[in-house]
């Protein structure tokens, strides 16, 4: 499976998902389905989700990439997933 990383993701003028979100069912096919981003443990569970199985499309939406930087370290992600990203955001100089 290919991680989507969009190109996108700089542009921090893209607008993003906020408050209670409910995920698509390609993301989130069992419980729990909505996600509160302003909760920070809610926002690392539904970044998991995001990140494994989101499309560019969902990640470009839900995924704030400040927040991404700021939780990467508490997040759980198999390698497939974390590398990367942790490559993507290490290019950018986004990781320390």
């Amino acid at each position: 499976m290919t991680v989507a990383i969009p190109e996108e993701m700089l542009d921090r003028s893209v607008p993003k998902a906020t408050g209670v979100v409910r995920l698509p069912d390609h993301i989130a096919w069992s419980p729990p389905y909505e996600y509160d981003l302003a909760d920070r443990r809610s926002l690392r569970r539904a970044y998991q989700r995001i990140l494994s199985e989101g499309t560019a499309g969902d990640v470009l939406w839900f995924i704030d990439l400040d927040l991404l930087v700021e939780e990467w370290d508490a997040l759980h992600l198999s390698p497939h997933v974390r590398e990367p990203w942790e490559r993507w955001l290490g290019a950018r100089g986004l990781l320390d």
